[in-house]
């Protein structure tokens, strides 16, 4: 891969893509000769993605967060002592409301992922207004790690939905929750959030017209980018007062289309990454489309672990991948 490419990566520009986040990510299957010394812009190899008929090594337990007793065994030292005085973390509080289920990302003050399920007769229904809603913050997290409205204002970022408002009208009560700001992360405004986001958001709607059932998992990303030195790093804008909530440089969403009942039905799986910046509307939707294994490994989130090989279909060779471009009302979907 050029340098030029990574160049456009480091810039998360809309026009890269993540077709080439892609590549930066998924794995590389490892030939059986000696490898021979890799060019200074790729990256080591990843081992290649198992089928569910081959499984992988076992892996060692977690280790208990169980206080242990003091050691007898003429050990100097108890650092398991500190349990005394609590649990440091990492903690993630739960989401949960009618609309969603997700894990709220302290450090961050984004979530980590919220995840939402749509279906035919949930987008018939007609019972909520966005115009009756307000953004708020929620309670649920404690006050130290809440993101707040003030952290917004005039922060040049939209508070972006990660669970639409749109997918939530069956209940005045479910789109109300969808405006929690813990179910919110700082995204571009004009360019992402009021238009290619809203696009693709539209896109997974429109997935109930040929599947009874579709699940959407959806987050952000803070992926690195290469320097003019050589090395790779992340960085991203941080808003508020004090600077608190984190700017992703990317969102995610992982996509389950099911075909038929929950346990014994094909999925059809489809992963997007987008970077969180202007996207021109003539952009292909299969442009940003990854393996879920780039996913998974950029977010440290695993998203399918339990589904089967012989039940995945892959969501683009299924359906058309793309968006239809529609014009929205910016008024209103200002956040």
């Amino acid at each position: 891969m050029s340098k030029a490419t990574f160049a456009a990566i480091a810039a998360a520009s809309a026009a890269t893509g993540a077709g080439l986040t892609a590549l930066f990510y998924s794995p590389r299957p490892q030939p059986q000769q000696q490898q021979q010394p890799l060019p200074q812009q790729q990256l080591p190899p990843h081992p290649p993605t198992t089928s569910s008929s081959k499984l992988p090594a076992p892996q060692p337990a977690a280790p208990s967060l169980a206080p242990k007793p003091t050691p007898t065994s003429g050990s100097p030292v108890d650092p398991a002592g500190i349990y005394q005085y609590g649990f440091p973390g990492p903690v993630a509080d739960t989401l949960l409301s009618a609309p969603l289920a997700g894990a709220y990302d302290r450090r961050t003050r984004n979530p980590s992922w919220v995840a939402e399920h749509i279906t035919p007769q949930s987008l018939a229904q007609k019972n909520g207004d966005r115009k009756g809603s307000t953004f708020f913050e929620d309670t649920t997290i404690p006050p130290l790690f809440r993101a707040k409205l003030s952290d917004y204002f005039r922060s040049g970022y939209d508070r972006g939905h990660q669970v639409p408002a749109a997918d939530a009208k069956w209940s005045q009560d479910a789109m109300d929750a969808t405006f929690a700001l813990s179910n919110m992360c700082p995204q571009v405004g004009e360019g992402f959030n009021r238009d290619y986001w809203a696009h693709f958001e539209e896109f997974c709607r429109d997935l109930t017209k040929k599947y009874p059932s579709v699940r959407v998992v959806t987050g952000p990303l803070y992926l690195p980018h290469r320097d003019q030195d050589g090395k790779w790093r992340v960085s991203y804008e941080v808003i508020g007062n004090p600077p608190n909530v984190a700017v992703p440089t990317h969102f995610y969403k992982v996509v389950y289309a099911e075909e038929g009942p929950a346990t014994a039905g094909k999925v059809a799986l489809g992963a997007f990454v987008l970077p969180n910046a202007r996207i021109s509307n003539d952009k292909r939707l299969t442009e940003f489309e990854v393996p879920l294994e780039a996913v998974e490994r950029a977010s440290g989130l695993e998203f399918a672990a339990k589904l089967d090989a012989g039940r995945r279909k892959r969501l683009c060779q299924e359906v058309k991948c793309d968006v239809v471009v529609r014009e929205f009302n910016n008024a209103s979907k200002k956040k």
